[in-house]
This record gives structure tokens, C-alpha cells and sequence, in this order.
């Protein structure tokens, strides 16, 4: 008999805090209602060691994790000096804001989302030298790290609360000669 599953895909999270002995368990339902494309992903990120690497930089941080839709944990609090309130490593996503201030149903969770799926595609944490030379190239042609970042205009650039590319004025001018 089927049961419902311990995590909404639209709007609720399902609070887990490591160490309540509940975790295979829990575990074993949170995959079991997930999207294929989202197992995969989880599987991935998994065996490529991003998301080991996020939840260390959890532990790291004595962020409190929960578990989010689509196979993804939320590390909320995060206390390490970070140049956003937000990012993502592997399906692990590091937050600053208390745990009501990423809703899993909101544009910045779906843009974090987004960059979990890009671990996977990039074969984990080689994404972070990319993701470094991508900020690097916007920030030298826009004065922002993400507005012509290719990672970040793939995650959606609203979403993640980056603005529009517009180019520096000398690159502007360089342009037109």
C-alpha cells in the first residue's frame, strides 16, 4: 500500500536533523517519490563527490540540514564568509537565511536547483574552476560576476537575483572600432 510521500514537490520541506537515527529510512521514502531525472542527478553528485563536498562545507559551517524536494539538502545558517546568502555545491544547497527564507517552491530555490543539475553535467567539483573562470570573463566584461556567466544565465539570472548583462563602457567602446 502506497503511502504519502514525506516530501510535497511544491511547497513544504521535510525537517531532518543528522544524528535522529531515522536516516536510511527516511532516505529510502525521499527516493522513492523522486523524479528519475532528480534520482540521477542525486546518483551523480554523489558518486562525482560534490555533494560530499557541500555537505563538509555544511559541517564546516554548523549549518542545520534539511531535506528539499528533488533530492536536494538545504544547509541553513551557514557560517562561513561567503560573497552570497546563497550557493550550491553538489545537491547540497548553503544558505545564510533562516530556514523560512528559501521556500522550495521559490524562484531562488529553483535557480540553486539548477546549479545542482549543472554539478552533474560538469562532472562535480571541476565546475568550480569553471564556474571561477566563467565569473572571472563576466566580471571583466560587465563588472558582475554573473551576468554573463554561463552558468548563471542557464540557472536563470532573475531567479538567482543577478541583473541583465550590460557591458563596461570601454568594452562597450572597444566593441565599436
Amino acid at each position: 500500500m502506497l503511502r504519502e510521500p514525506p516530501i510535497a514537490h511544491t511547497n513544504s520541506v521535510a525537517r531532518y536533523t543528522c544524528g535522529q537515527g531515522h536516516a536510511f529510512n527516511y532516505l529510502e521514502e525521499v527516493v522513492a517519490y523522486m523524479r528519475p531525472a532528480h534520482r540521477l542527478r542525486l546518483a551523480v553528485n554523489l558518486a562525482n563527490g560534490s555533494t560530499l563536498g557541500g555537505l563538509a562545507l555544511a559541517a564546516a559551517g554548523r549549518s542545520r540540514l534539511t531535506a528539499a524536494p528533488g533530492g536536494l539538502t538545504v544547509a541553513h545558517q551557514v557560517r562561513l564568509p561567503m560573497r552570497s546568502d546563497t550557493f550550491c555545491v553538489g545537491n547540497v544547497i548553503l544558505t545564510r537565511l533562516h530556514p523560512d527564507g528559501l521556500a522550495p517552491d521559490g524562484r531562488l530555490f529553483a535557480h540553486e536547483s539548477r546549479h545542482a543539475t549543472q554539478y552533474a553535467c560538469c562532472g562535480g567539483l571541476v565546475m568550480l574552476p569553471l564556474y571561477g573562470l566563467a565569473a572571472a570573463l563576466s566580471w571583466a566584461l560587465t563588472g558582475n560576476t554573473g551576468s554573463l556567466n554561463v552558468f548563471e544565465r542557464r540557472a536563470g539570472l532573475a531567479d538567482g537575483g543577478y541583473p541583465g548583462p550590460r557591458l563596461r563602457p570601454a568594452v562597450r567602446r572597444a566593441l565599436r572600432r
